[in-house]
């Protein structure tokens, strides 16, 4: 496609669901189709909007985040994966970024399903999902959210890689409440850098998804978390403090990966009412109330 080819511009508008994951374990590889991560996680219906628009008056690829030009790395990846094209490239979050939500995994999608449409590509979900997915390992921004996001619901992860690859399950729900409280950023790159941890986060993983696989529902899937979270040692400090704080009233809360949130689905437990829960969140940061997304992808 060449740009005298545009008489206008080209946009479209795709939403991308948000993920938290659980529990994890870090399969490395050489080639990006086959890297990723094992494990368990939750998609939201909050996400990422985002919309690319191309054209003859469009010199230069820009990313913008919230308004605000970012230099959207991953993202930027995707657009060089699927066209030579200049575009604009607009994302408005209504998750929290590098915070665990998977908002760069969100981003991804929402770009690549965006060129398709917008240039007409004909690309199927297929390759969207995977060039997404390749992107987030790439800039080690992400290694299972994508996958997951491709799914919806509880989906399990049960072999790494790309999501034409990776063989997933499914914890059957329905669109269950999803309470979370938002502590501060933390880069993901920041966690996988560290060799220690990645030894302590594999042998937790690893011991999690045993326990899953055994009773595959989703207060295990929380309780799996939870020791996840704290036998990785991942969960430190403040974290530590609020999954007490939530179990001190019956609560199963635990540590959105890998991120300073906290998450918890209320309704798993006998207790009847999350006001309770959000009152105790509240008491630490900023709180926030999704539902279990089960479906995924959408044109706007």
């Amino acid at each position: 496609m060449q740009f005298e080819s545009f008489t206008d511009i080209r946009t479209a508008r795709v939403f991308a669901p948000a993920h938290i994951t659980g529990f994890f374990q870090i399969h490395d590889h050489e080639d990006p189709m086959k890297k990723g991560s094992t494990g368990c996680g939750v998609v939201l219906d909050g996400g990422v909007y985002t919309t690319v628009k191309a054209g003859k008056d469009i010199d230069r690829t820009e990313i913008y985040l919230n308004a605000e030009i970012v230099s959207g790395e991953t993202s930027r990846t995707v657009v060089e994966s699927i066209t030579e094209l200049p575009v604009k490239v607009e994302s408005i979050s209504d998750i929290p970024v590098g915070c665990g939500f998977g908002a760069s995994g969100a981003g991804a999608l929402g770009t690549a399903y965006a060129l398709n449409h917008a240039l007409s590509l004909e690309y199927t979900s297929v390759r969207l999902n995977d060039i997404a997915h390749v992107a987030e390992v790439k800039n080690g921004s992400g290694l299972g959210d994508v996958t997951g996001q491709a799914h919806g619901g509880i989906p399990i992860r049960k072999t790494p890689g790309a999501p034409s690859l990776a063989e997933t399950d499914q914890i059957p729900t329905r669109e269950k409440e999803v309470c979370c409280v938002v502590l501060g950023e933390l880069p993901t790159s920041s966690v996988l850098s560290n060799p220690e941890m990645v030894e302590n986060i594999n042998i937790s993983g690893e011991e999690a998804m045993k326990k899953l696989t055994e009773k595959p529902t989703i207060k295990n899937f929380m309780n799996c978390s939870r020791d996840f979270a704290i036998d990785s040692e991942l969960a430190t400090g403040k974290v530590r403090d609020v999954i007490e704080a939530a179990d001190e009233i019956g609560f199963i809360a635990s540590q959105a990966m890998l991120g300073n949130a906290v998450f918890s689905i209320p309704s798993i437990t006998s207790v009847t009412s999350a006001s309770e829960l959000v009152d105790v969140f509240s008491e630490f940061g900023e709180v926030h109330r999704f539902r279990i997304r089960t479906g995924s992808i959408r044109i706007v």
